[in-house]
């Protein structure tokens, strides 16, 4: 009797929980849904005049942006990975976790410090000029406001996602297999051509497609240097042509654009497979001396001082020239704006990851896994994408009630959910649940099955031991979580360009209002609050690898 009622208490968790998880898929796939089904509609007029206009530069942009960002991504990632993980010189461990820096300014302040710096009327130009008494039109430099000035500071901000993969694969590969190559009379070169990067390949597609899928989001880098691609052509089709179905169907390409990496990325996996021994004992390294030792320091360094070390002095000097852009009203009631959504967003995806996680543990069953799956899709989707999805279902329900209200009660409602506080927090939810949810589902499989059966043996229920056992034990997992989603949040620019409500900016919108109306110095202030707060999770994570098991060298 005892076992029949345990079975059917099993069974109704998991059919409850089961109800929740898919009701929290469902509602936040609604925007991926929106931008999907308005590929149905009859648009023939809007896209004739934008495929003999700005559709193919849309397209070619796009995709020569895609190709460099691979290329720099790649060179730099992979090879400083490779540096500090297999080779012996000065400041070797320094670099291992200094290479992840960058990641903390987002790709926008870079372009604009840059201009800064190298435009025409910049520090550097203005320098050379002065220098060598040249006017305007005397001498070639490079436009920094161009297409590949895009691809360089896009792979400037984006190679550690390729770095911190590429690294990880590199640690974990077989020391037998290395010190064999050796044994066979494998330079450093060919071991790393034919052995360490053909079995690190899966780990680097990974990086490389994360990168790509945030080149594919960004919009303050594109727009501020006139590149067009389907990031700025979706909020132009939306807000200068006033075609949101049109926007909409662009924003589907987009996210075919997405798919096509993801299933690329995963394609790659399985043609290819390597099995190997992992060993964590001392791994084979070459000792760099002289001016190999010095060219693998400045390998290491360059995206550091260019990724994050210019910019962030720049962004301080400019704060300094112009103190009362911190001291005044406007920046922190912009920074309080930014605060309180990355705050309330973070608090609703740590509750939302938390229940789905927890989901999984009691009732691991087919559905509920394909449930907590379609939750955590949404960080794959550009944020305007994300946003145009939102505005299409709240527009809907605000224009229902809106109809209901006059029909019934001659009220107009107005717009209760688009245009709204809600509408910017929902839209950073479908984007940014998957990272609290990775975080908390990763530390909860930490905790052995025996603490939940121990405790149901001293009679508590499921939320009971949720609150009593694993919220402790995953106490620090949240914190982390719950930081990772408010920094993304503070950086989001492209999602919060399209949901805002009219007359309310956050650091990132004001960051690009000021830069678009070539006032950085006023902008200097919020950027370098935005890149200071970048730096949290950046630094946790450093924390984190350094005291982690380490991995000691010969």
């Amino acid at each position: 009797m005892t076992k029949l009622l345990d079975r059917y208490l099993q069974n109704w968790f998991s059919q409850g929980w089961l109800l929740v998880v898919a009701a929290i898929a469902l509602i936040l796939s609604l925007p991926t849904l929106a931008v999907l089904s308005s590929i149905f509609s009859n648009q023939a007029e809007t896209w004739d005049h934008l495929g003999a206009t700005v559709l193919p530069g849309y397209v070619g942009n796009s995709l020569s942006l895609m190709a460099g960002v691979s290329v720099g991504v790649l060179i730099m990632g992979v090879g400083t990975a490779w540096l500090v993980t297999k080779c012996r010189f000065p400041g070797d461990r320094l670099f291992e976790w200094a290479l992840l820096l960058p990641l903390a300014a987002p790709t926008y302040i870079l372009a604009y410090t840059y201009t800064d710096l190298l435009d025409v009327s910049g520090v550097v130009q203005t320098s050379l000029r002065r220098t060598f008494d040249w006017q305007v039109g005397d001498y070639w430099f490079p436009d920094i406001r161009s297409l590949p000035g895009a691809i360089a500071l896009l792979s400037l901000t984006l190679y550690p996602y390729v770095y911190l993969l590429a690294r990880v694969a590199f640690l974990e590969q077989s020391a037998g297999v290395l010190e064999a190559s050796r044994l066979l009379g494998c330079n450093p070169w060919r071991s790393f051509w034919q052995i360490s990067l053909p079995l690190a390949r899966p780990a680097i597609v990974a990086g490389l497609s994360l990168a790509l899928m945030e080149t594919l989001n960004d919009f303050g880098t594109v727009e501020y240097f006139g590149v067009s691609t389907f990031t700025t052509g979706i909020y132009r089709t939306w807000f200068g042509l006033g075609e949101p179905v049109a926007a909409a169907q662009l924003a589907a390409c987009l996210l075919l654009f997405v798919l096509w990496l993801i299933l690329g990325e995963r394609w790659s996996r399985r043609q290819v497979k390597f099995y190997q021994t992992s060993s964590y004992y001392s791994l084979p390294s070459y000792e760099l001396r002289g001016w190999r030792s010095w060219l693998a320091v400045i390998a290491c360094a360059v995206p550091i001082i260019l990724g994050l070390l210019i910019p962030a002095v720049d962004l301080g000097l400019m704060t300094l020239r112009s103190p009362d852009q911190i001291l005044g009203n406007q920046f922190w009631n912009f920074a309080t704006n930014s605060f309180t959504l990355a705050m309330i967003t973070a608090l609703i995806a740590l509750g939302l990851g938390l229940v789905i996680a927890y989901s999984v543990r009691l009732a691991n069953t087919a559905p509920i896994r394909f449930a907590s799956q379609i939750t955590a899709l949404g960080y794959a989707v550009p944020g305007s994408v994300i946003a145009v999805g939102t505005l299409i279902p709240l527009g809907w329900v605000d224009n229902t009630i809106d109809t209901w209200f006059r029909d019934n009660w001659q009220i107009s409602t107005g717009l209760l959910f688009s245009g709204t506080i809600f509408a910017l927090v929902f839209g950073y939810l479908v984007r940014f649940l998957a990272v609290s949810l990775g975080g908390i589902t990763t530390s909860l499989e930490k905790i052995k099955p025996n603490l939940d059966n121990a405790a149901r043996s001293l009679g508590h229920q499921p939320l009971g031991i949720l609150g009593k056992v694993h919220i402790p034990l995953l106490w620090s997992s949240l914190m982390t979580a719950g930081i990772l989603v408010f920094v993304d949040v503070m950086k989001e620019l492209p999602a919060t360009m399209i949901l805002r409500p009219f007359n309310f900016n956050t650091l990132a919108v004001r960051v690009y209002n000021l830069a678009s109306d070539e006032r950085l110095s006023e902008a200097a202030s919020s950027a370098l609050a935005i890149v200071l707060v970048g730096l949290i999770p950046v630094l946790i994570l450093t924390w984190q690898i350094r005291n982690s098991r380490s991995l000691p060298k010969v």
